[in-house]
């Protein structure tokens, strides 16, 4: 199955790109804020969350 080269495939509206780049965006601030977090309580629990027996 060959495409066609005149084939644009699926054109989004504005509106739908708008969409996608909140959720983009919205996603992203979701992650720097759990990045942030997980550095915060490593902070909190200082040098002794390294020291533990396996």
């Amino acid at each position: 199955m060959s495409q066609n080269p005149d084939d644009d495939g699926i054109v989004l509206t504005e509106a739908q790109k708008r969409a996608r780049r909140s959720r983009s965006i919205a996603i992203a601030l979701a992650l720097a804020a759990l990045v942030v977090l997980f550095y915060a309580m490593t902070l909190v629990k200082g040098p002794g969350v390294l020291i533990r027996p396996i």
